[in-house]
């Protein structure tokens, strides 16, 4: 039997849960310098975008245009970061960060860039709210 699917220890540590799309679980981080979403793909062991087969590919593009065509709506930001690293979490997981001229790391890299901002709990639960209705989580 396949190992089933779970969130990584790390990610679900720094996360906040937006909820799934039909290949990917969408979790925002919990820093409030930047609107930052991550989308993790439901599979096992999965490391790189290489580890889907082609049909999860192309869902993982669909899903991450979606999502960042959301954010960018919803946040009027300057420009989307859209990048796939993973060197501290292996996990697979797609970092969309909207981006704003003059924010703490602009325009460098947010990584490290300052310490993570705690999040105004009505604020990001309106987020959550405004995420879920426009990429049709409910």
């Amino acid at each position: 039997m396949p190992p089933a699917w779970s969130l990584h220890s790390q990610l679900d540590k720094d996360t906040i849960n937006v909820g799934d799309l039909p290949l990917c679980r969408v979790v925002v981080i919990k820093d409030a310098n930047y609107p930052w979403l991550l989308l993790v793909p439901r599979r096992p062991e999965v490391v790189e975008i290489i580890d889907l087969d082609e049909v999860e590919q192309a869902q993982l593009m669909t899903e991450v245009s979606r999502v960042a065509r959301v954010l960018k709506d919803i946040t009027k930001c300057d420009k989307l970061n859209i990048a796939a690293l993973g060197n501290v979490v292996p996990q697979l997981h797609v970092h969309v960060i909207a981006r704003r001229a003059g924010d703490v790391a602009w325009p460098r890299p947010v990584w490290g860039a300052a310490p993570p901002l705690p999040h105004d709990p009505q604020e990001v639960s309106d987020f959550i709210a405004a995420l879920r209705r426009k990429i049709w989580l409910g």
